[in-house]
């Protein structure tokens, strides 16, 4: 009879950290069950992204936000891996050429090549981040680049556990059929902690991003019947992006 390894139960939280960053913790042999389990500590993950980003701000300081910016948001692509703008640029191209007919449009979002409406997309929501960003170490914030990966890889729980899978194959049929509400309860419950250490406006910015994330599922729902891998990318992209958005009018109450 093998023996279970006391590390066994903080599988799924390596798994989480391995597929939504690119720090080497992935465990190896994961079962479709730890992968599904890693559900429940994907906020986690973007607590780590969320740490780093502040943490390089309050270090960089305030002198040059242009630049700190830009810095900021080069470390968490770096850290990433770019993983949830790539779903960006697939979803627009997807959305964009697809022309309402759902087999067509989940082509183009599976075709690695990125189209001018990709691009423009992708570029768009890594200029406004860099503004936003910006504009909140201006004003001195930190909580906000705490928060905003936090929240958004929450908001992408929620998308996995509320609305079918559109493809039959890939890592989202595993996240998709092995959902538990026990998962997402424990990622509300680690957003919760963070929302509440961060104080009172992180509510409505957290408010904000699931709003955001829910609109664009709803839509590409009712394009192809449900949502897929590069949706859930994006969906934590706008999401993220929606937190600093609102951060910059109440950061600085």
């Amino acid at each position: 009879m093998r023996s279970l390894s006391p590390l066994r139960p903080l599988r799924p939280l390596g798994a989480a950290l391995g597929f939504l960053t690119r720090l080497p913790v992935t465990p190896r042999d994961l079962t479709e069950a730890e992968l599904a389990r890693a559900l429940g500590w994907f906020p986690v993950a973007g607590l780590v992204v969320g740490l780093a980003a502040a943490g390089t701000a309050h270090v960089a300081g305030a002198g040059r936000p242009e630049l700190v910016a830009v810095g900021v948001v080069a470390l968490i692509a770096l850290l990433t891996g770019g993983l949830h703008l790539d779903g960006v640029a697939d979803v627009a191209d997807g959305l964009a050429g697809g022309r309402g007919d759902p087999a067509r449009t989940m082509a183009i979002m599976r075709d690695s090549r990125i189209g001018a409406i990709g691009a423009t997309a992708l570029t768009l929501v890594l200029l406004a981040k860099v503004h936003a960003i910006a504009a909140i170490v201006r004003d001195g914030a930190i909580w906000p680049l705490v928060v905003a990966p936090v929240v958004a890889r929450w908001s992408a729980v929620v998308l996995v556990a509320g609305f079918p899978y559109a493809r039959t194959e890939g890592l989202g049929v595993a996240f998709r059929h092995g959902v538990r509400r026990r998962d997402v309860a424990l990622a509300t419950a680690v957003v919760a902690v963070v929302v509440l250490v961060a104080g009172t406006l992180a509510a409505l910015a957290a408010a904000s991003a699931l709003v955001t994330a829910l609109v664009l599922a709803f839509w590409v729902h009712r394009r192809i019947g449900g949502l897929t891998g590069d949706v859930y990318g994006a969906a934590i992209e706008v999401a993220e992006l929606a937190v600093l958005v609102v951060a910059t009018g109440i950061a600085p109450l």
